[in-house]
């Protein structure tokens, strides 16, 4: 575990080199945060019907989706792997004296936690500072805090053994492309990240509770607004962990039967 972390610590002191783009991408996520929030706003402003949640709520999301936007999103990807599996580098890889799996792991989650340390507490801030009703509120109380910070971290753990799954795939399309554009696309929709879970027609909603996605953004996210109550956030909280547990098993048993089959070729 000592070297995974060490993996850990050195993808998130790499990651905090780019400040230059991190500020690049607070102000890109700040301006979209508030153009997303105008479009909520005329939609309700205009719409006949009781939306089952709140405009203020909404805004809470939508806040906290662009200052972990790191962390929940599936496409944020590591060329240099695509790069070590395509091109047949993985042969160095697999001479590392450890589990290629739990390297990769720590190396991604590392580079997700840099991000969002550049970004989220900026935006944070600024969405504080705005006028009504475009503020950023603190939850309502200190309990629905702390499952909010509980199970974002959950979703940061889901999203990384999400992420593995693209990469694996690779050893067996060999087209970074393809796999990356699938998973993250249906990843993106299904978390509620396009169209929130709520505003989403009945079946699809089911759908939503169904698959890991929405547990990586609309889960954390609607316990901080107050959508969701303390205690159906503890019973989502049980399935983002059984989510966690059958991704971590099947993406590691999947690596290794990937590796079983590699084949590179040179002197």
């Amino acid at each position: 575990m000592k070297q995974y972390l060490s993996f850990l610590k050195i993808s998130i002191m790499k990651g905090i080199q780019y400040k230059i783009a991190a500020i690049a991408g607070i102000f890109t996520q700040f301006f979209f945060g508030l153009l997303f929030i105008m479009i909520f706003e005329a939609y309700y402003t205009y719409s006949t019907k009781t939306q089952p949640i709140a405009l203020n709520q909404l805004i809470q999301m939508v806040w906290l989706q662009q200052s972990f936007l790191v962390f929940i999103m599936l496409w944020h990807r590591d060329s240099e792997l695509y790069e070590m599996i395509t091109s047949g580098n993985i042969a160095y890889e697999l001479c590392r004296p450890t589990n290629l799996y739990h390297y990769w792991y720590s190396r991604l989650l590392g580079q997700r936690l840099a991000g969002a340390l550049l970004r989220c507490i900026p935006i944070i801030i600024l969405a504080s500072l705005i006028p009504e009703p475009y503020t950023l509120h603190l939850p309502a109380d200190v309990t629905t805090l702390l499952l909010f910070i509980i199970t974002l971290i959950g979703a940061l753990l889901l999203i990384v053994a999400l992420s593995m799954l693209i990469y694996i795939s690779i050893f067996y399309t060999l087209s970074p492309s393809g796999s990356f554009l699938m998973i993250a696309v249906v990843g993106e929709f299904f978390a509620g990240l396009t169209i929130p879970v709520p505003l989403m027609p009945k079946g699809l909603q089911t759908l939503c509770y169904i698959l890991p996605f929405r547990y990586t953004a609309d889960l954390p996210f609607r316990i901080y607004s107050g959508n969701i109550s303390t205690s159906d956030g503890i019973i989502g909280f049980g399935v983002q962990l059984l989510w966690l547990t059958i991704l971590l098993v099947s993406g590691q048993l999947w690596m290794k039967k990937a590796i079983s089959r590699v084949v590179v070729q040179g002197g």
